[in-house]
């Protein structure tokens, strides 16, 4: 009876982990919410595809205002003598090192203007902006940027303050043209803007750039939403983020305010004009394109009218003329601009992908097969602030950079092919959202690993079930209430997926390890496994895929809380009914059967805890590539064993010390 799976999978996959920004070290935020995902699923691709058929980058955002924004404070405040550069350097560093101390296996890890894969991505940039500008579908705007008259400089993003201006966000923390929710709207709409460079309400001063038509795409987009909400696999998050957006432009007017919007209506675009629901304050004025919403703005304005605006498709902007960035090639006479970092930041996995597989031996064009091919998937590990990037704004560019002006919503073969979102909500610090420019900040990922080991929370974070909702994370030794911080008998909910590593699967491969060195001379028995285990072995399997393919890595903790506990169970009992019958071939029957169990266990952990689980396939003295590979027959151990092995009926496994573990505690945890 082989393992036979119901699922299907790529020929070829690409993770990445979302790009952190190159102004700050990593909190548990960006470790928990993105990269920990993602690396356990890139784990489980290359077990289950084959390593080879696997990339997972990512790298460090280098460019764009909270960059500009921390550089200049960090020259203010700290003290910092170096360049920009520099700056970002120092953070990148400090960053990968994170992501090496949490066993995070990227295939790169870069930056967007650091190393080889910088100069890739200036490449991948020019051909990506040529191409949409000879397909049509960027355009020059001239339009308002704030400028702070007291410090005489544009301002950048985060060089201003104010709320946000979207109908329904109560964000108090909006910058130029986007919130911290990640909603956008355009500078002039940013309600109460304030400069941080001198606290002055900065001017309005016109600037020209380029502008990708994404409201040109909204019927595509639509069909693409459509196919979202068809796919049972598809988070439900993923398709309210990519939906929301795809409405008419409408502007939201307090009911107070209806005899004065009377008073100009007729000075307006077309619009239709629909009444309050019952319970709300404002009515809507709705309009054929942005454009027309964009007039009536101005007539509001000037009329006094205060509004405030709905989601919509408006113009992507695509450059910016600060200096630190990406270059725009020249076009149509047009230069001296660099990339807005969000558009820049979305084909930037493209760059990392090309310049790993040239650090293979292969070559740039290479890419094409991962990223422009049907056989191939690109899982993208997100956090759901960011769903209006890569929910609606790259699905068109991509489109856009189709052959010609096809606009098609489904890509032909050879041309990019649309990506699979995976979005995870907010992982919380206690009760408040993560982030370290927050009032209330969480800890660094850093400063966990002195309370925590690396599978301890691992497992934890991958439990917590982002995918369904935002979740608390609440690490009992940074509980603001000392009280529970330093009571003994309040558990930390932090160590309870960490105790099936450390107790249960410890006790198992323990087990199994210390009896083939007590009753069979440091040998593992061969032979076949009741029918009761493969077959229990196999459901695990089975539904464990079924779960992958889903990406609920929370369901996949449960599962294996389940099967190792069973496993486990299946050894204990065993051993019991052996010893009292003092049945030899009821031993050797119940550890063969033991160390076939443990080897389906490792596999299943090892995109959750792979160090020890690696350590477990180390001493089965068996070839690592064959212990995590999901194409074998799972049927014994023997079909891992060369010839002689099975013929002899014995393997022999590497000695394990007394009291050896293979998922340890931290040492904080022991009293």
């Amino acid at each position: 009876m082989s393992y036979l799976s119901t699922v299907s999978w790529p020929k070829r996959a690409v993770v990445t982990a979302g790009m952190p920004y190159g102004n700050k070290k990593l909190h548990f935020g960006h470790v928990a919410g993105v990269f920990v995902p993602a690396d356990a699923y890139a784990r489980f691709l290359r077990d289950r595809l084959g390593a080879e058929n696997v990339l997972f980058v990512s790298g460090t955002d280098c460019f764009g205002s909270p960059i500009q924004e921390g550089y200049r404070k960090a020259c203010e405040n700290e003290g910092f003598e170096g360049t920009i550069r520099d700056y970002v350097q120092r953070n990148h560093d400090a960053q990968k090192a994170t992501l090496d101390a949490y066993d995070v296996s990227l295939s790169i890890y870069e930056g967007s203007g650091i190393g080889r894969a910088g100069e890739v991505h200036q490449q991948v940039t020019d051909a990506v902006l040529h191409r949409l500008h000879d397909n049509g579908h960027l355009n020059t705007l001239e339009t308002l940027q704030f400028y702070d008259a007291e410090a005489g400089a544009f301002l950048n993003g985060r060089q201003v303050l104010g709320h946000c201006p979207v109908q329904g966000c109560k964000s108090e923390k909006a910058y130029a043209d986007e919130c911290d929710l990640g909603h956008q709207f355009n500078p002039e709409d940013l309600i109460a803007p304030v400069s941080t460079l001198t606290g002055q309400v900065p001017e309005m001063r016109p600037v020209r750039n380029w502008y990708f038509d994404l409201p040109n795409f909204r019927t595509q987009l639509k069909e693409h939403a459509a196919r979202l909400e068809a796919d049972e696999d598809v988070r439900p998050v993923v398709v309210k983020g990519a939906k929301e957006f795809l409405v008419p432009p409408v502007m939201y007017i307090k009911n107070e305010l209806e005899d004065d919007y009377r008073a100009v209506a007729d000075k307006l675009p077309a619009h239709a004009f629909h009444e309050a629901e019952k319970g709300k304050q404002s009515f809507e004025i709705e309009f054929e394109s942005i454009e027309d919403r964009d007039a009536a703005r101005d007539v509001l304005f000037a009329a006094g009218v205060r509004f405030r605006t709905g989601k919509a498709l408006v113009p992507f902007r695509i450059s910016g003329n600060v200096e630190w960035g990406v270059k725009v090639p020249e076009m149509d006479g047009v230069d001296g601009l660099t990339a807005w970092c969000w558009p820049e930041s979305l084909w930037a996995p493209i760059s990392f992908s090309a310049t790993a597989l040239e650090e293979r031996g292969e070559s740039l064009e290479a890419v094409r097969d991962w990223w422009c091919s049907s056989d191939a998937c690109v899982y993208q590990f997100i956090g759901q602030d960011n769903l209006y990037f890569y929910g609606v704004a790259q699905p068109a560019l991509w489109m856009g950079l189709e052959e010609g002006d096809a606009m098609q919503a489904e890509p032909a073969e050879g041309q990019l092919q649309q990506t699979r979102l995976i979005a995870n909500h907010h992982i919380l610090f206690g009760k408040t959202k993560a982030s370290s420019s927050g009032a209330v900040k969480p800890p660094s990922a850093d400063d966990l690993l002195d309370h925590y080991t690396v599978e301890q929370l691992r497992a934890h974070w991958l439990g917590l079930g982002l995918d369904q909702k935002s979740v608390g994370f609440k690490p009992k030794p940074f509980d603001p209430d000392e009280q529970k911080r330093t009571d003994p008998r309040v558990a930390d909910p932090v160590l309870k997926e960490g105790a099936l590593l450390t107790n249960v699967l410890n006790r198992l491969a323990r087990s199994c390890f210390y009896e083939a060195q007590k009753s069979f001379e440091g040998f593992m028995p061969l032979g076949a496994p009741a029918a009761a285990v493969v077959e229990r072995a196999h459901e695990a399997m089975a539904e464990y895929e079924r779960i992958m393919h889903r990406a609920e890595l929370h369901s996949i903790m449960t599962l294996l809380d389940e099967f190792v506990r069973w496993s486990q169970k299946w050894w204990a009992d065993g051993i019991k009914a052996a010893d009292t019958a003092d049945d030899a071939d009821a031993r050797r029957q119940v550890l063969l059967e033991s160390f076939y169990l443990l080897r389906v266990c490792a596999l299943l952990m090892h995109p959750v805890a792979p160090a020890g689980c690696e350590k477990i396939a180390h001493h089965l003295n068996l070839p690592v590539q064959r212990v995590f590979s999901w194409n074998e027959a799972f049927e014994s151990m023997d079909e891992l064993c060369v010839e002689d092995e099975r013929a002899a009926g014995r393997h022999a496994v590497v000695e394990l010390p007394a009291r050896t573990d293979f998922f340890e505690k931290h040492p904080s945890q022991f009293k």
